[in-house]
């Protein structure tokens, strides 16, 4: 069930990015098949409890061997797509590289997922989320004056710039296959993604409104509106009265009103006497009772809850958008659609858990079947 009911994906196993696209299509109801390594991988040590394997199944294949090969080739012959995040020149030299692939299925829609992309001075050296946003701009955005840049866990250009990125792509290559009839390869590179995300920023410093110094604009901290702030239990909560109707209340239901530190809210002088002050204010009283009231006002407020917290907030309860698969709590799939909603997600898999199955799904007879593992390929 789902939107793409019907799309047949390929995913070569990796970490990251690729396998959160593959896991994106797969909650939509895209038919996904990972190549597992035989074995699994040693730096996924419980896949039951990792989301991103989840909504697909699993065949292990052994690549080095001729037969694992051409088993794989025959997977992608059947695909809509193909995922792979290896770097550049590697599924070349496995005999499964674009012009094979797209050789042989040439409506293949040939993604590929990296940090710097298929070319450029970087594109074969190693790297992580700390890296591409550090060489975009955006790390150097990100914290305080007195911490330095920090690095947003690895939301930003691993899941955000790289594995939606991909998913985005793959879809557009797919609408344009069925449309022409012809295939091609998408280079998703989270270097290439993180300045989409960072269009807003570019944008304001394009009008001369954004200073390129940490922790000294409207949304990066700088400004006392829009920011956390620590409660007298310590917890923390975040404010973001950003409209002028959303300050001016605000400050109603914190009795400042008056308080000359807010007279002009646009005024950067005045933002450290004005954060300093509703620092003050915030540390009198616990989380619960800021909750109790600006929580479900137009303050534009919400408790900092921790990840263990999150699940159990009263809106994401009421929408569901935590679930419980295995035991560990993880995102429901989003977006949600109307007319054709997606199943529950299917846990994990182990790496060749539907060796069978999936095979004979996609076409393999038993004696396929059976030749893989006689070769000890499968």
């Amino acid at each position: 069930m789902g939107p793409l009911e019907g799309i047949r994906i390929v995913e070569l196993a990796g970490l990251g990015p690729g396998p959160f696209a593959a896991m994106m299509l797969g909650d939509l109801g895209a038919d996904v098949i990972r190549i597992d390594r035989i074995g699994g991988h040693f730096m996924n040590p419980e896949p039951r409890k990792n989301s991103h394997n989840r909504s697909r199944r699993s065949v292990a294949l052994d690549l080095k061997n001729p037969a694992g090969i051409e088993g794989a080739l025959k997977l992608i012959d059947q695909a809509d797509a193909l995922i792979e995040g290896f770097r550049p020149g590697v599924m070349e030299r496995l005999g499964l590289g674009p012009d094979v692939c797209l050789g042989s299925n040439p409506k293949l829609v040939y993604g590929r997922m990296t940090g710097w992309g298929q070319d450029g001075p970087l594109a074969n050296a190693a790297g992580h989320d700390i890296n591409y946003l550090a060489i975009t701009g955006a790390l150097h955005a990100i914290g305080t004056k007195a911490s330095g840049p920090v690095p947003p866990l690895n939301m930003v250009a691993d899941y955000g710039g790289g594995g939606m990125l991909l998913a985005y792509g793959l879809l557009a290559g797919i609408l344009s296959a069925q449309r022409t009839g012809v295939g091609q390869v998408v280079d998703a590179a989270m270097t290439d993604g993180v300045p989409l995300l960072l269009g807003g920023a570019l944008s304001r410093m394009a009008m001369g409104k954004w200073r390129d110094e940490r922790e000294n604009n409207m949304l990066d901290g700088g400004a006392y509106y829009y920011g956390t702030y620590e409660c007298a239990d310590g917890h923390w909560i975040s404010i973001g009265s950003i409209e002028p109707q959303f300050h001016a209340l605000l400050l109603e239901k914190l009795n400042l009103t008056d308080a000359p530190e807010f007279k002009d809210q646009a005024d950067h002088k005045t933002w450290p006497a004005a954060r300093a002050k509703l620092a003050g204010v915030f540390k009198t009283q616990t989380r619960e009772h800021w909750c109790a009231l600006m929580e479900h006002t137009d303050v534009c407020f919400g408790p900092v809850l921790s990840m263990t917290e999150a699940p159990e907030h009263p809106h994401n309860q009421a929408r569901e958008t935590y679930i419980n698969i295995e035991g560990a709590w993880q995102g429901a799939p989003a977006p949600r659609f109307s007319a054709t909603p997606a199943d529950r997600p299917t846990p994990p898999p182990l790496a060749g858990e539907q060796n069978d199955e999936a095979l004979g799904d996609w076409g393999f007879s038993d004696d396929d079947i059976a030749a893989l593992k006689n070769a000890k390929a499968l």
